[in-house]
């Protein structure tokens, strides 16, 4: 199962040197009732992983999260580690993130 990271844990590694790949997985309903997105994240549909899965790259670590980082973002996470990712899903989700004050940007026009 994967390790989960908190918010500040995450915000001190986006200020590192490693380049974490952030993928919302929020549902298509929650996402566009939203208007942030985490900087440099990109959204792929949960359902649709399959779909999308191989376009990760490998060599660089994942944090996924959605909306407060249980079912939607864990299952997600448990996928790409069964894939051979490095990856952990942030605890507390987008929720916890905002709640704590982290920067977040206006999601784009059009979704990847």
């Amino acid at each position: 199962m994967p390790k989960p990271i908190s918010p500040r844990e995450l915000a001190e590694t986006m200020q590192g040197p490693v380049a974490v790949q952030l993928i919302d997985v929020r549902r298509p309903e929650a996402f566009k009732g939203s208007a942030e997105i985490l900087i440099g994240a990109f959204w792929h549909d949960p359902a649709d992983i399959e779909s999308w899965i191989t376009a990760i790259d490998a060599s660089r670590p994942v944090v996924v999260y959605c909306v407060r980082g249980h079912q939607v973002s864990q299952d997600c996470a448990t996928r790409l580690e069964e894939a051979g990712h490095s990856v952990t899903y942030l605890e507390g989700g987008i929720e916890q993130w905002v709640a704590d004050r982290h920067p977040t940007a206006s999601k784009p026009s059009r979704s990847e």
